[in-house]
């Protein structure tokens, strides 16, 4: 499948192309486009960026290479994670006949985009940003949200902590609604299980010195600190973390929730050993995903993501759903997502009615430097909390349900 970019020159020129044609025809004779909205230069590009793009382009490999009796057409951007750069991409995309987009990392740009898509009636399937208002205050019609959302995040990682016994909490957090929505999800998990908040430290994002954060953290003497934080500023916390070694002696453990195995192989697994977190795909979890990634990494030659493996299934499924509607009639598709399963790297998912896709989580522990015999296998199975418990029940401020 030939990749392409559309340029501002192609989106000016194949619009005054399209103009000449009745509208009819266009539809009828362009391709079927889904444009990958995604951070291909910042702090996320690894979980994301080119790789994103690859797993996009293998959908469409695997589906094949026409639907309905036209091509199909992957396009991709680079948002520098700036909202306004989503909106203008995905309001451009959209008025050239796009008739999707996916990935979108940061909050800000995932409701920059999904706002547009609601706007011009297009699909818009959020892959990497993680906030639970995509499923409640912000949920659309038109948004699906694939991503591992905070809730997940919080119920993936923070039940099974606590009920092995750790009780007592200090977070450190991201000061955005990412970092905001996680803690918040985490505390009323913590507290709801007998469990109790002993404080917590915010800061910017794009961190470089956690050191204030870390001590106050030490000195509450809280049994697990969380790490409400993402990307690189993660990786410092961590980083500085072991620096510190405060998960030395076992008296203080550290539990992540948004981690990729990009930041882990960053971070080498001698400074992140026993490092807890959730995650529902991992790339050696199964024979389906352990196939996906062989294929993935023969061009990208690192192992997909979660972002990445949910770029692949829901291209797929999005696909599969215009062939079932047997249009791209934007509510018609929708209809056949939420009625077909989605084939999810050894999983059955599921959309929901409120555009939330739901699988199970499983909790990862990294191993041990000694224990990892295959390189990139960086993560050890604690236990899978079923989809039910993973995700909250559908809200009502979701009224079009």
């Amino acid at each position: 499948m030939t990749h392409h970019r559309l340029s501002r020159r192609a989106l000016i020129g194949s619009a005054s192309t399209l103009a000449a044609l009745p509208l009819r025809a266009r539809a009828q004779n362009q391709p079927i486009r889904v444009g990958v909205l995604g951070d291909e230069s910042s702090y996320s590009a690894d979980a994301g960026g080119p790789g994103s793009i690859l797993a996009a382009r293998m959908a469409v490999a695997d589906f094949g290479p026409t639907l309905l009796g036209r091509s199909i057409e992957i396009l991709h951007a680079d948002t520098l994670n700036k909202a306004d750069i989503a909106s203008t991409t995905a309001r451009n995309w959209f008025d050239q006949g796009v008739d999707a987009i996916i990935d979108m990392p940061a909050t800000p740009v995932a409701a920059a985009a999904s706002g547009v898509a609601a706007e011009k009636n297009k699909i818009c399937m959020i892959t990497a940003a993680a906030s639970l208002e995509f499923t409640t205050k912000w949920c659309k019609p038109t948004t699906i949200m694939w991503a591992d959302d905070t809730h997940a995040l919080a119920a993936g990682a923070a039940i099974p902590t606590v009920r092995a016994g750790g009780k007592s909490w200090y977070f450190i957090t991201v000061d955005f609604a990412f970092g905001i929505s996680l803690e918040n999800q985490i505390r009323q998990i913590v507290e709801a299980d007998g469990g109790r908040i002993l404080g917590s430290s915010r800061y910017q994002q794009n961190n470089s010195d956690f050191s204030a954060q870390l001590l106050a953290a030490q000195a509450s003497g809280a049994q697990v600190i969380g790490l409400c934080s993402v990307a690189g500023d993660l990786v410092n916390a961590i980083k500085q973390a072991s620096e510190f070694g405060i998960q030395r002696g076992g008296k203080q453990q550290l539990t992540a929730f948004l981690v990729y195995i990009t930041d882990i192989n960053a971070l080498g697994a001698q400074t992140v050993q026993g490092l807890t977190f959730s995650s529902s795909f991992y790339w050696n979890a199964n024979d389906s995903a352990r196939a996906f990634a062989k294929r993935f990494m023969a061009e990208h030659k690192a192992p997909p993501t979660r972002e990445q493996a949910q770029v692949y299934a829901g291209t797929l499924h999005f696909l599969k759903s215009i062939a079932q509607a047997g249009t791209t009639e934007t509510m018609a598709v929708r209809r056949a997502m939420t009625a077909l399963p989605a084939a999810y790297h050894g999983q059955t998912a599921q959309v929901r009615g409120d555009g939330r896709v739901l699988f199970d989580v499983t909790r990862y522990r990294v191993k041990a430097p000694a224990q990892i015999t295959v390189p990139w296998d960086y993560y050890e199975a604690a236990g899978t909390l079923p989809a039910a418990e993973a995700f909250l029940p559908i809200e009502a401020a979701c009224s079009f349900v």
